[in-house]
């Protein structure tokens, strides 16, 4: 609660980690990769926190029949709804970093994991991905990093946080190298081994614009247990991508599509230490993580 009195110009040990949930939510913009957000109650971190504000009694009022937010009970997006803007039709590049791969996975089978799940969003909406060779200019930038590793998102050991994404038009995309990776349970016998396509369909879904889902079968749902296979769209994932990006043309729905509805208001779906109770309880962080064994 140490955030209660803080004022315009004051600095407050762990601000910069609440400024991180603003940033991700599009109330605060990102520093560049080699800088991070400080303590300072600035006047730029004011008014996001007035903006912020706004919002929350915008949602309120939206659910006793005024104007809402765009958030449902069931998915929701970063603020503001942003998205990859491009000619149509629209082609988004992605890219491994170079040096910060895992070693016990072939590059083959990592690639063929992520074009499976690249595949599943495009077969929905009118985008395409392709794999690039510059890492650099690359649209979708895809890398194993471990602890600190400089973005203010560090990594947590094995399990926890499984890997991060941010909004558009940004593209960072990282999993967590000191989890077990796998592309085949039946090589794998880790017990604490994760479905890479899993994790990376999910994480795809964050790139394009989606925050967490409260439908436990959604690939937006914001946990994964370990050696479980998760890799198919369902009905809320598809309402979501679609409101943001229009379906693709070719898409014909599965009438037994599946949807699990969530009665919830929303969700309190990761408490950060350091962070003061209204607000671990009302931001939804673009983290993945695993409910453990």
């Amino acid at each position: 609660m140490r955030f209660l009195d803080a004022d315009k110009g004051s600095s407050v040990d762990g601000m910069a980690e609440l400024k991180r949930y603003f940033g991700r939510f599009g109330y605060l913009p990102v520093p560049p990769e080699n800088m991070s957000f400080t303590d300072d109650f600035d006047d730029v971190f004011e008014e996001a926190l007035i903006l912020y504000q706004r919002k929350l009694v915008e949602a309120e009022e939206g659910r006793g029949g005024g104007k809402r937010v765009r958030t449902t009970a069931r998915f929701a997006y970063f603020y503001g709804e942003p998205r990859w803007v491009r000619p149509a039709p629209m082609v988004l590049t992605y890219a491994f970093a170079p040096g910060d791969m895992i070693d016990y996975v072939s590059p083959s089978e990592v690639r063929t994991a992520f074009r499976r799940a690249f595949s599943r969003w495009a077969m929905v909406i009118p985008v395409n991905f392709t794999e690039a060779e510059d890492y650099s200019t690359a649209d979708i930038r895809i890398g194993w990093y471990s602890g600190d590793h400089g973005d203010g998102e560090a990594f947590d050991g094995v399990l926890g946080v499984l890997a991060h994404a941010f909004s558009p038009e940004n593209g960072r995309f990282h999993l967590d190298a000191a989890e077990r990776w796998a592309v085949d349970f039946k090589a794998e016998k880790s017990k604490v081994a994760v479905d890479l396509e899993s994790v990376a369909t999910h994480e795809i879904g964050h790139v394009l614009g989606l925050a967490h889902s409260s439908v436990k079968n959604a690939i937006m749902y914001p946990s994964l247990s370990p050696r479980t296979k998760k890799v198919e769209l369902r009905k809320d994932d598809v309402e979501a991508i679609q409101a943001l990006y229009g379906s693709n043309p070719n898409y014909n729905e599965d009438p037994g599509l599946a949807s699990d509805v969530s009665s919830g208001r929303g969700m309190d779906l990761e408490r950060r230490k350091g962070l003061m109770k209204w607000t671990a309880t009302i931001v939804m962080v673009a983290y993945f993580f695993s409910l453990g064994l």
